[in-house]
């Protein structure tokens, strides 16, 4: 079974032979453990999807790499970046005064895929990056741009100017939330004519650390009526939708799903082991491995009894469980050694056939 097989099976609760796990090293990591670093992604070839050595470019200066610069993105949005390998901030938003409304468009869908932060990338190099994730036998993954709604609102808007929106209702609210849904249907449309699409992913980060921003009735009068039409565009195609999302966002989990969610990307400690066990046998989980505190300051020991707690908790041999690990600063090595060794030892289920039904009951 290859891992494209793997992971459909467990998305879709056929009994996959592994749970599937993935480590995502930021780039400030890389730069300080180097070839050490490299030497444990080669030991661990599952767990780093796409490393090779030699593709990570490194500074002269170990670690963190502290720059300065500004970046007007397609949507007239105007970003600012302070470190190196990690995301900025908009700091400008074309939306900010409504009088900017009458006037403004969104880009050209045929121009190309947004990305979060940058410009856009042509169609053609899209589908040849789809076009190699199936040649190597990956899932294939039609990726929409980070912050693709409830975000790019607040990149547009400003975020207290979109919290005021959401209490004061002003028409263009409406105006704009429709027109970002129209222009987010026009990429999917796009992202689905390649032929042979697994999953169509998304990442719009909806919590706090504690909390979310809005409540539930307002996620379902300004969240939901954009949601559930971009992701039922996908699933009316026979493709799965993976929402990633940072936060806590517990009290929105029925409406996600409602919306259509196949995978569910979220934070484990913010949402709660206890809550998230809610929605095991629901959808896929893909749970975010505590990256704040566990696996940059935990020891080697707190890594494996907490991932196998979290198998334990969530896992089964039917599915619908993936896990996901990011590493920041200050994480030692010795960390992500511990933390692959584990995700390697107690995510292995066994080859395994699906049962068989009797059609007769």
């Amino acid at each position: 079974m290859n891992k494209r097989e793997n992971c459909l099976r467990a998305i879709d609760f056929r009994y996959p032979e592994r749970i599937p796990a993935t480590i995502s090293v930021s780039w400030p990591v890389w730069n300080i453990y180097r070839e050490s670093l490299e030497e444990v992604a080669e030991r661990y070839k599952h767990l780093f999807p796409g490393f090779r050595r030699g593709f990570i470019q490194y500074e002269k200066k170990g670690g963190v790499v502290h720059e300065e610069r500004s970046f007007t993105d397609p949507f007239g949005c105007v970003w600012f970046f302070s470190i190196k390998g990690y995301q900025g901030q908009v700091v400008g938003h074309p939306l900010e005064d409504w009088s900017a409304w009458n006037t403004y468009s969104f880009p050209d869908p045929d121009e190309g895929l947004p990305v979060e932060g940058g410009g856009l990338i042509p169609w053609e190099r899209v589908y040849e990056s789809m076009d190699r994730a199936r040649e190597a036998g990956e899932l294939v993954v039609a990726g929409m741009p980070h912050g693709f709604f409830f975000q790019r609102l607040y990149y547009l808007r400003g975020f207290t100017n979109l919290m005021k929106d959401f209490v004061r209702k002003p028409p263009q609210i409406y105006e704009l939330i429709e027109a970002l849904t129209e222009y987010n249907l026009e990429l999917v449309d796009r992202l689905l004519r390649y032929p042979e699409v697994d999953v169509v992913s998304f990442g719009d980060d909806l919590g706090t650390q504690t909390r979310m921003p809005i409540s539930p009735s307002m996620f379902r009068e300004f969240i939901f009526p954009g949601y559930h039409p971009i992701f039922s565009r996908v699933r009316s195609r026979g493709t799965r939708v993976r929402l990633h999302t940072d936060g806590h966002v517990a009290e929105v989990f029925d409406q996600l799903l409602e919306a259509g969610v196949s995978v569910l990307n979220i934070q484990d400690r913010v949402n709660g082991l206890e809550n998230i066990a809610r929605l095991k046998g629901k959808v896929c989980i893909d749970l975010d491995i505590d990256r704040q505190r566990l696996i940059p300051l935990g020891t080697p020991a707190d890594i494996e009894v907490y991932v196998k707690e979290v198998i334990d908790t969530l896992g089964s041999e039917r599915g619908g469980l993936m896990l996901y690990a990011e590493v920041h600063p200050p994480t030692p090595l010795e960390n992500i050694v511990a933390l692959a060794e584990a995700l390697t030892k107690y995510t292995e289920l066994g080859p395994r056939e699906l049962p068989v039904v009797d059609p007769h009951g």
